[in-house]
C-alpha cells in the first residue's frame, strides 16, 4: 500500500456478511422493489405514449416527469446490484436517490393540479416501492454491515 493509498481492506467478517442470508434476503427483497419500481416507470412512459394524442391526460408534465422517474429507476438499480456486491459507495448512493425519489413522489402527489390522477396513482405505487427500499437500507443490519465494509 503506498501512502496515498487510503482504501483498507474490509475485516473478513464485514465481508463474510455479504453472504450472510439475511443481508442476502434483504437484498433480494431491495433488487424485487427496485424492479417493481423500474416496471411501473416504464409501463408510464408506455400509457402516455399511447395516450399521446389526449392533452389533457398526457401533459408536457407527464414525459418529463414520466423519462425522470425511468432514468432514477434504472440509476437505482444499477445501485442496488452494486451493493449487493459490497460497494459501500454504491449502497450509501442507493440510501439517498431512494430517500430523494421518494421526497419527490409525495411531492407530486399532494400538488393539485399539476399531474393527471392516474400519474399521482402510479407515482404513488412507485412510492410504495421506494418506501420497501428505504427501509431496508436505512435498517439496522444493512447499515451495521457497510459500515463495516
Amino acid at each position: 500500500m503506498t501512502s496515498t493509498d487510503t482504501h483498507t481492506e474490509p475485516a473478513p467478517e464485514a465481508v463474510a456478511g455479504l453472504h450472510h442470508p439475511d443481508t442476502r434476503r434483504a437484498f433480494r427483497t431491495v433488487h424485487r422493489f427496485v424492479l417493481a419500481y423500474l416496471g411501473l416507470s416504464v409501463l408510464t412512459l408506455v400509457a402516455a405514449f399511447a395516450l399521446r394524442d389526449h392533452p389533457s391526460v398526457v401533459t408536457p408534465a407527464v414525459w418529463v416527469r414520466g423519462t425522470i422517474v425511468v432514468l432514477g429507476a434504472a440509476v437505482t438499480l444499477l445501485f442496488t446490484v452494486r451493493a449487493g456486491r459490497g460497494s459501500r459507495g454504491a449502497f450509501r448512493r442507493l440510501r439517498i436517490i431512494a430517500t430523494v425519489m421518494l421526497a419527490a413522489i409525495v411531492t407530486i402527489v399532494v400538488l393539485p393540479g399539476v399531474f393527471p390522477v392516474w400519474m399521482k396513482v402510479e407515482q404513488g405505487l412507485c412510492g410504495l416501492a421506494l418506501l420497501g427500499v428505504a427501509v431496508l437500507v436505512n435498517g439496522r443490519h444493512l447499515r451495521t454491515l457497510f459500515a463495516r465494509l
